[in-house]
C-alpha cells in the first residue's frame, strides 16, 4: 500500500479520529454529532490543525459548524443552476458548461478534504445531488463537441482516481483532435502531497502537444509544508505547472496578514496565484461570506505595490455565466483629452499622456 492509499484509509471522519488530533469543543462535538453530510480529511492534514484553538484556519475549513443549518444567502439547487444543468442543452452530468470553448468534466464526488465552503457541497458534501459519473459518455460528448478546446477535470478530486483510470481518460481526451489543454482541479498538493507519487507523475508528466496544468486549492499558510513543496517541485519537473485557486473565507483569509502571508508563502513553494475567488452563494455557508469587496481591498491593501506582481490573484466570483472579475479601478483617478492621473499604493500621484485612437 502506498503512503496515500494509507492516509486515505485512515481518513480522520469520526470524534474518536479527529480526539487523536485536537481537544474538540463542546460546539465542534455537537456539530459533528448532528451534521448528516460527509466530512473529514486524511492524518496529514489533521496533523495541522492546532490543538486547542477552535479558530484555527484549518480545523475551520475541516470541522462542521452549527452555522451551516443557517442558509440566508445561498441559493437552493445551487450547482444545477451555476453550472447551467437545467437549460436547454442535453449533456451528460458530467459535463458542466459556462463557456463557449470548454468544459469542467466532473468524474467522481470523493475528496481528500471535504471542505465545508465547498460551492460543490451538494454533490461532494451534502450528497443531496446523485450524478452518473460516466466518463466514457462524457468522453463521446466531447468529441462530438468540436467547438471544446479546453477540458477541466475535476470532482470531488480526480486525483484520487488510480493511475490507470487518470492515463485512461488524459489519452481518450489527448485523442481528440480539437483538445488542446487538459487541467486539473486537486486539492491533493495541500491535503494529500503523498499522492504525488513516480507512478501518478508518469501519467501526467512529460512533452506533449496537449498539455496538462494543475489548479490546486490552499487559502492559508498554515497549509503549506515542505511535503508540498516537495510535491509541488516533482509536479513542475514531470512539466505539470501549478496555480493556485484560494477561496476568500471569513475569519480564515479576510485579514490583511494572512491574506498577504499566504499569497507569498505560495511562491516561496513555487506555486503561481491565479485567482481568488468570493465564497459562492451554496447553500448553507452563509457565515464563509465576506462583503463582496473585500477581496479587491485585500489586493489592494496588502498585494499590489506591497510584494511582487508575481503574488497578486485575479480576484473574480463564479457564476453562471462565467467568471466576472470584481477588481475595480483604484488606481485611475482622473482623465482628460490630454493626460491621465494615476496613483500608486502609496498615494503617489503620477500622469501619463492620453492617447487617442
Amino acid at each position: 500500500m502506498e503512503q496515500w492509499q494509507y492516509q486515505m484509509q485512515n481518513f480522520v471522519n469520526t470524534i474518536d479520529k479527529l480526539e487523536k488530533f485536537i481537544n474538540i469543543t463542546q460546539e465542534e462535538r455537537e456539530a459533528i454529532a448532528s451534521t448528516n453530510t460527509k466530512w473529514g480529511t486524511t492524518p496529514y492534514f489533521a496533523g495541522l490543525m492546532d490543538r486547542d484553538d477552535p479558530n484555527c484556519p484549518i480545523r475551520k475549513q475541516v470541522i462542521p459548524s452549527p452555522r451551516e443549518k443557517v442558509n440566508r444567502y445561498g441559493i437552493e439547487n445551487y450547482l444545477i443552476y451555476k453550472e447551467n444543468r437545467s437549460n436547454e442543452e442535453k449533456r451528460p452530468d458530467t459535463i458542466a458548461r459556462q463557456y463557449h470553448d470548454r468544459i469542467a468534466f466532473t468524474v467522481m464526488n470523493i475528496c481528500a478534504n471535504y471542505c465545508r465552503h465547498c460551492f460543490r457541497k451538494e454533490l461532494v458534501v451534502d450528497e443531496s445531488l446523485h450524478f452518473n459519473f460516466n466518463v466514457d459518455e462524457g468522453l463521446a460528448w466531447i468529441r462530438e463537441h468540436n467547438e471544446i478546446r479546453d477540458v477541466l477535470i475535476t470532482g470531488g478530486d480526480p486525483l484520487l482516481l488510480a493511475n490507470d483510470k487518470l492515463e485512461y481518460i488524459i489519452s481518450k481526451l489527448r485523442d481528440i483532435p480539437h483538445i488542446e489543454m487538459i487541467r486539473f482541479g486537486s486539492r491533493v498538493p495541500i491535503v494529500l502531497p503523498h499522492r504525488i507519487t513516480d507512478g501518478l507523475l508518469k501519467v501526467l508528466g512529460g512533452f506533449h502537444k496537449v498539455p496538462i496544468w494543475l489548479n490546486t486549492q490552499c487559502n492559508h499558510a498554515k497549509e503549506i509544508t515542505e511535503q508540498t513543496a516537495e510535491a509541488v517541485y516533482k509536479l513542475m519537473t514531470a512539466g505539470v505547472n501549478v496555480g493556485n485557486q484560494a477561496v476568500l473565507l471569513k475569519g480564515i483569509n479576510d485579514d490583511k496578514k494572512s491574506f498577504k502571508e499566504l499569497h507569498q508563502k505560495l511562491l516561496t513553494v513555487r506555486i503561481r496565484p491565479y485567482y481568488v475567488f468570493y465564497c459562492e452563494p451554496a447553500p448553507g455557508i452563509d457565515h464563509f461570506r465576506t462583503p463582496v469587496e473585500k477581496g479587491a481591498e485585500l489586493i489592494r491593501d496588502c498585494l499590489r505595490g506591497h510584494t511582487t506582481g508575481l503574488a497578486q490573484p485575479m480576484y473574480v466570483m463564479a457564476t453562471n455565466i462565467g467568471k466576472i472579475p470584481l477588481m475595480p479601478d483604484y488606481y485611475i483617478m482622473d482623465k482628460n483629452e490630454e493626460e491621465y492621473t494615476l496613483k500608486n499604493y502609496k498615494g503617489q500621484i503620477t500622469k501619463i499622456p492620453n492617447i487617442p485612437e
